[in-house]
């Protein structure tokens, strides 16, 4: 695979990551900006507090998607494992500073499990079983994320041995837990609030 298409391919995957599903979302449907209401993160889960289960389906939707469809083209292109990487991980950083938004993005949990799925849909599945646990024990949205990516490094090696693959999924877990800093802090205090109540 020449250099240039490899190039092209990360640069594409990033301007697609750069899409932001809740800022649009938000626009089309007449609700606030999700950066200037409730958590000002432009993510799924703030737009659930702002506007509800549709519109916070369909920014899920498509934060899932900006992971997906990078990786899954770049597969059919022929790219090998550290391209897909490459695209991977250039998707998931497009997520969390796009350029169109003047590099304000979300803290890329949807998106890496899109890339996920995309590379190797059983590690996927895993990382959505232990989000699945954690939060029908916790109830806590943000330990749930937290628990399932901190796994997903682990999932990916057990499925794939591959290097490339599971040093990607590695640091993009160590930058899920930088962008959820303030969580994990109200997480120690007993300040994070539950799934299905409202912030304080």
């Amino acid at each position: 695979m020449p250099n240039f298409e490899i190039a092209a391919g990360v640069i594409a995957a990033y301007l697609m990551g750069s899409i932001s599903s809740a800022i649009l979302v938000c626009k089309v449907m007449g609700l606030p900006d999700p950066r200037t209401q409730g958590s000002r993160n432009p993510g799924a889960t703030n737009v659930l507090r702002i506007g509800g289960k549709k519109a916070a389906a369909i920014t899920l939707l498509g934060d899932l998607l900006k992971g997906v469809i990078p990786v899954v083209i770049a597969k059919g292109w022929g790219f090998g494992s550290e391209g897909l990487a490459l695209v991977a991980f250039a998707a998931f950083l497009g997520h969390l500073y796009p350029v169109y938004f003047r590099f304000e993005g979300g803290k890329g949990v949807a998106t890496a499990l899109g890339c996920l799925l995309a590379l190797n849909w059983p590690t996927g599945l895993c990382w959505m079983a232990a989000w699945g646990a954690t939060a029908a024990l916790s109830r806590y949205s943000s330990l749930s994320s937290l628990t399932a990516s901190l796994l997903a490094p682990v999932f990916i090696w057990i499925f794939t041995a591959n290097t490339a693959w599971t040093l990607t999924v590695a640091v993009m877990t160590l930058i899920l837990f930088f962008r959820h800093r303030s969580n994990i802090l109200k997480l120690i205090n007993g300040e994070e609030s539950r799934i299905g109540r409202k912030n304080r």
